[in-house]
Formats: C-alpha cells, sequence, structure tokens
C-alpha cells in the first residue's frame, strides 16, 4: 500500500458489537470531508467462491476475528482501489474507520501508514442490551446466521480480550467516550461535538 494513498488524518470509531459504529460511520461518512471505511462491508462484498472470502467467512462464521495479516491485506487493496477509482481522495476527506483496527497489533501497524488523530469509544457496557439489539437486526436484514446468541456473545469476549485495548493503546488524550445507550441521535450530537472540538473537520 502506498503511503500516499492513506496517510492522512483518520478517525477510529470503537466499541463492543452492536454498539451503532455503522450507523453513527455512515451517517459522518456522508458529511462533506469524510470518508467511511467500513471493514465489514468490505469483508462481506469478498467472493464467497474464492479461497481467501472463504477463509474469511470461516472465522467470521464462528464469531472470531480474521488473522491481523488477511486483514490488513484486504483492507489496504480496498484503500488502494477506492483512490484508483477516485471513491476516496485522500487529499479532501478524513478517513473514518469503522471496524479495523481490531487488535492492538493492527492499531500498531495499521498507524504506520494511518495518522489517526482521534478516537471515538463508543460505551455500551449493557451487554444483555446489546445482544437483544443484535438478534433483532440480524433478524431483521435477513441473516438468522447472525442472531445466534452463542455466536454474538462469543464476539463480546473477542471484544473485551482484543479490541478494547485499543483504548490503551492510543492513550486517553486520544479517546473521546461516548455512552452509546442513548438515542442514536444523542450519540450524533456527541460525536459531531467531538469533531468540532478537536477540529478534525479542518484537517485538510
Amino acid at each position: 500500500m502506498s503511503t500516499t494513498a492513506i496517510n492522512k488524518p483518520a478517525l477510529l470509531l470503537i466499541g463492543a458489537p452492536g454498539a451503532g459504529k455503522g450507523t453513527q460511520g455512515e451517517t459522518i461518512g456522508h458529511l462533506p470531508g469524510y470518508f467511511h471505511c467500513a471493514s465489514g462491508d468490505i469483508f462481506r462484498a469478498l467472493d464467497k467462491e474464492s479461497e481467501l472470502g472463504q477463509k474469511v467467512a470461516a472465522y467470521s462464521n464462528a464469531g472470531n476475528l480474521v488473522p491481523d495479516e488477511i486483514t490488513l491485506e484486504i483492507v489496504q487493496t480496498q484503500l488502494e482501489a477506492w483512490v484508483a477509482d477516485g471513491t476516496y481522495n485522500p487529499e479532501k476527506e478524513v478517513l473514518l474507520l469503522d471496524g479495523i483496527p481490531r487488535t492492538v497489533n493492527q492499531a500498531e501497524l495499521i498507524s504506520k501508514f494511518v495518522d489517526i488523530k482521534r478516537v471515538i469509544h463508543l460505551s455500551c457496557p449493557d451487554y444483555e442490551a446489546l445482544l437483544v439489539r443484535m438478534k433483532k437486526r440480524a433478524l431483521d436484514k435477513g441473516r438468522p446466521d447472525d442472531a445466534q446468541e452463542e455466536v454474538i456473545r462469543n464476539r463480546f469476549s473477542v471484544y473485551e480480550a482484543e479490541t478494547k485495548p485499543i483504548l490503551e493503546f492510543f492513550g486517553e488524550d486520544k479517546v473521546t467516550t461516548i455512552d452509546a445507550q442513548q438515542h442514536p441521535i444523542q450519540v450524533l450530537n456527541e460525536l459531531t461535538q467531538a469533531l468540532l472540538d478537536h477540529s478534525l473537520y479542518q484537517e485538510l
């Protein structure tokens, strides 16, 4: 991956599965000057019949994280493609990362290419409420396999063990914590205020 392509200001959304990262990321991503990069969308767009697609599906279906090397290869390749076809302009847009990095190792690796200015932590410690939300969302979207309680609980455990430590990696000075159990409009209000407070909308 060319550092010219993505060595630009970035914002990281982090939170447990079901905390609303996708909803908030998509909303902010529609604003001028921001580009929403959701790793989940990238993985779902993979050719399921390809060798790489089958490897990713095997990890995801079990509720486990895709290995760091495979994850970064996929995301970096997609970023290059978006830059090449004009979908993402790193000279004019802040990269809004959603679902990547998911481990401290990924955070260390991606920081060589992406300048993460701010980490927005969507906090929702009530995992039972998140479980209900995720099961409903999966069924509404016609993805019953994603509604399995055992798989969802495993995703929570993986988040606590492997993803949440990213907050410590970046440190308190870079992290803004928002209560994700509020109404989505209230969450969005606090998120946009954080962008204003830290001048992320003026980085380019």
